[in-house]
């Protein structure tokens, strides 16, 4: 995910539905990877505007292996239908773009709107100790500029219709954006039907993990048949970062 993405959508006006023409996807200045000399652990001496991945202190993603049950505001969305536009931007091998989605996250008295989705394979978040098979991430702006990320855990079990139309319009090629004329896709299509979640501070996932994001973990999983997880490991094998420590951080979780 990029910074740029999430503050060029914070700055774009009220005004008509449109998909991202051009996606910023692949716009990092200086390359990184999921493993070797520019893996993780190198993340933050590759690039100073990447120096937050390695002196950080509220980094995601976590292992959440306690959480304190707390009187949180329940979570809504509001996503609707949208045309599609896919990318594989080299690092997350499916992500679709929006420019001013008109899908929103409410939680509580506060609306963010989405401005992307993701997957990574296996999921970046852990549970008592243990990741799930995949991952969505729904990246989230509200108009004050703030983030929110919402992950939603993804177990092998029956296949999904909205995953399995994103795999057949996903670029093979990494950098290649597709706008798919006449598809549309509603993200409600992937959530949960129960949404208790966890919720704590936390950061981007990849570089340049900038800190100040609100992540909303929901708790109950979403089936994606092995055939489907398949597919996107033939192109991804491995696109997670490794959990990071807490620092005392606590962990909230909806009653």
């Amino acid at each position: 995910m990029t910074v740029v993405l999430l503050g060029a959508a914070a700055l774009i006006p009220e005004g008509p539905r449109a998909q991202n023409t051009k996606p910023v996807s692949t716009s990092w200045r200086t390359p990184w990877s999921y493993e070797g000399a520019k893996g993780p652990e190198h993340w933050g001496d590759l690039d100073p505007e990447y120096a937050r991945c390695k002196a950080g202190t509220e980094q995601s993603p976590i292992d959440i292996r306690s959480a304190e049950k707390s009187d949180l505001p329940a979570i809504r969305f509001e996503y609707k239908n949208g045309p599609l536009n896919i990318i594989n931007n080299g690092y997350t091998a499916v992500r679709v773009d929006y420019v001013h989605s008109g899908d929103f996250l409410i939680v509580g008295d506060k609306r963010y709107e989405l401005t992307q989705f993701h997957f990574h394979r296996p999921s970046e978040e852990y549970i008592h100790g243990k990741p799930y098979d995949m991952v969505l991430h729904l990246m989230h702006v509200a108009g004050d500029g703030k983030v929110a990320g919402v992950a939603v855990l993804l177990k092998a079990g029956s296949a999904n219709a909205t995953i399995e139309q994103l795999w057949e319009h996903m670029p093979k090629t990494a950098g290649k954006s597709e706008e798919i004329g006449g598809v549309e896709v509603n993200p409600a299509n992937l959530l949960p039907h129960k949404t208790g979640y966890y919720t704590y501070m936390g950061s981007q996932t990849a570089p340049p993990c900038t800190e100040g994001v609100t992540w909303f973990v929901l708790k109950t999983p979403v089936d994606i048949s092995a055939e489907e997880i398949t597919a996107f490991a033939k192109l991804y094998p491995h696109d997670v970062r490794p959990v990071q420590p807490l620092n005392g951080r606590v962990v909230k979780e909806s009653e």
